[in-house]
């Protein structure tokens, strides 16, 4: 199996929303030609004085009100 080309990764959409001290981002992205795929990540803010205001965090269980965030935005990701 080839390693991973960060040149051959296109994103097609890529939209967030912030929901308190966390941000949930939706993307789209297509590998090399290839079947597109639907990407949800989440980011936390980080501690404060830290380098890096953000930091990933495992997506896990949504509440409601994210659910309700990213629907729209998923629909979105899907039309794109």
């Amino acid at each position: 199996m080839g390693s991973f080309d960060k040149a051959l990764d296109k994103e097609l959409f890529k939209e967030t929303v912030e929901i308190g001290d966390q941000k949930l981002t939706v993307g789209k992205y297509s590998y090399n030609e290839g079947v597109k795929k639907v990407q949800i990540s989440r980011q936390r803010k980080s501690e404060e004085g830290s380098e890096y205001p953000w930091k990933f965090a495992k997506l896990g269980r949504m509440t409601i009100e994210e659910v309700e965030a990213v629907i729209p935005i998923l629909d979105k990701a899907l039309h794109a």
